[in-house]
């Protein structure tokens, strides 16, 4: 969401998708597109520098045995956001805006979706991103194959595909797929709606995001989102 509303309303600049605003960024360097170049470049250098807080984050957590570290980077993450809201009307909304106007808004969107990058990337096993998404279908094909080739062992022991279909709910690779599928629909169900709420509402949208992210940090106080980043910075 997002990054929809970011790529609508200021200027068509991916905050999220760091490869597509990188290829941007050479192909404005390379034909002398300045102004387009800064732009782009202080979006990936704000989306690193937000990740680097957020591991850094991460690494507090892991030192002094904070379980819920991960609201920390969460609030800071709506606070981000909340600064856009706020500031895009004086930025943007008269006449045609600088490029500091612009990259302003770039700077704290793109950091944000740092610190989400950093907030929550593993689930078990399984490597997540929750702010990008070609690393994840890559991951859902993996696991697809997995499924189809155990359906196959499967097949030629003589098994039922009625009973292969039951005992594809417990199956590792059928699970972690479905896992991918869904985050893949439920980013792609993100841009829809920020898409739509955008067009009545315009970046007043994020409010949605920041609600979302105060529930993150809530449920992070029950149930720890990262604890797996932790153990791994230990």
């Amino acid at each position: 969401m997002v990054d929809i509303v970011a790529y609508i309303t200021i200027y068509h600049t991916f905050v999220a998708h760091m490869t597509g605003t990188t290829v941007h960024l050479g192909n404005r360097l390379a034909t002398g597109d300045w102004t387009q170049a800064a732009k782009a470049g202080a979006t990936v250098g704000s989306f690193v520098a937000g990740s680097v807080l957020g591991r850094t984050i991460i690494e507090i957590g892991a030192r002094g045995r904070d379980r819920s570290i991960a609201t920390a980077s969460l609030l800071i993450e709506a606070a981000l956001i909340l600064g856009a809201i706020w500031l895009q009307p004086v930025l943007l909304g008269h006449g045609e805006p600088g490029l500091w106007h612009v990259s302003i808004l770039l700077v704290l969107l793109a950091g944000a979706m740092g610190l989400q990058t950093a907030t929550l990337t593993r689930i078990g096993p399984l490597t997540i991103h929750t702010t990008f998404v070609t690393g994840m279908l890559n991951k859902l094909a993996q696991t697809l194959s997995q499924w189809f080739f155990w359906i196959h062992d499967s097949r030629k022991q003589n098994v039922s595909f009625a009973d292969i279909l039951g005992q594809s709910l417990a199956n590792k690779a059928f699970c972690q797929s479905r896992f991918m599928l869904a985050i893949w629909f439920t980013y792609m169900l993100g841009s829809v709606a920020g898409t739509w709420m955008n067009s009545r509402w315009s970046v007043r949208t994020l409010y949605l995001a920041v609600l979302v992210l105060v529930a993150a940090a809530v449920t992070d106080q029950v149930q720890p989102l990262s604890l797996e980043e932790e153990t791994d910075q230990m």
